[in-house]
């Protein structure tokens, strides 16, 4: 650690950002042991396509009930954590630094979310040439300064050692909040929402699409949909969290 940086962090020593718990002057993480462990990991079995629970195996294939119905435009969906609603707003938890990193515009907030990603991402880097993260419409992107994806994309694609492309994917079309709707209202809320605007630089790549958290998934099946329209060969997702 720089002299500078550990003379600041005697002065102010440094909190976890997470529940508030002062690190010594030494430190550099941003969230302490305690509340890394306290995250929710995705209970099994698991759809191997959504990764979503799987209460039964449909057609011999460990498959949920929607994605054996109609499947997504994406090949698979990987997690970290499981996001519980009912804990958004408890403090130390995951869900309410996610809240407090997207709409209590706190962008700092995004090394210490990046820290609940753990040593060992559940995706390989052999599988993908290109990352791309979850556009804003850039109405949005003015009002909050950031988008949160983005971020986590750009430490995503610095472990795997994988380019970032944030500006090829846009989101042409502002959309209302996803929060209250129900899943075949998300899916007409965001149908046509986004564009391809270098298709040259999409074309023939496998893509890993990168967002903060994952509901119902019709955002990132949109997403997918419009990527591989646009050249790509195939979209995965990953996300930090998913709402179950």
């Amino acid at each position: 650690m720089a002299a500078f940086s550990l003379f600041l962090n005697f002065l102010y020593p440094p909190r976890c950002f997470a529940c508030g718990m002062r690190f010594g002057a030494a430190e550099e993480r941003r969230v302490c042991d305690a509340c890394i462990a306290r995250v929710e990991r995705m209970p099994e079995p698991q759809c191997n396509i959504c990764s979503g629970p799987l209460e039964s195996v449909v057609s011999g294939e460990s498959r949920c009930a929607r994605c054996a119905a109609v499947r997504p435009h994406y090949r698979k969906a990987r997690t970290i954590a499981r996001y519980r609603t009912s804990a958004e707003d408890q403090p130390g938890t995951l869900p309410a630094l996610i809240r407090r990193h997207k709409y209590g515009l706190d962008q700092s907030a995004g090394r210490a979310i990046a820290e609940y990603l753990g040593d060992r991402l559940p995706v390989s880097s052999a599988d993908y040439d290109l990352i791309v993260s979850v556009p804003l419409h850039w109405r949005r992107l003015w009002w909050r300064g950031f988008n949160q994806a983005t971020l986590l994309a750009e430490e995503v694609a610095r472990r795997l050692q994988l380019p970032l492309d944030a500006v090829s994917f846009a989101r042409r079309r502002s959309t209302t909040s996803q929060t209250a709707r129900d899943h075949d209202e998300r899916i007409r809320n965001v149908r046509r929402a986004f564009v391809v605007l270098y298709p040259e630089r999409i074309r023939g790549h496998r893509i890993l699409l990168i967002d903060d958290v994952m509901t119902t998934g019709a955002t990132v099946n949109e997403c997918a949909r419009t990527l591989i329209a646009g050249g790509a060969v195939s979209v995965d997702v990953f996300t930090l969290a998913r709402v179950l």
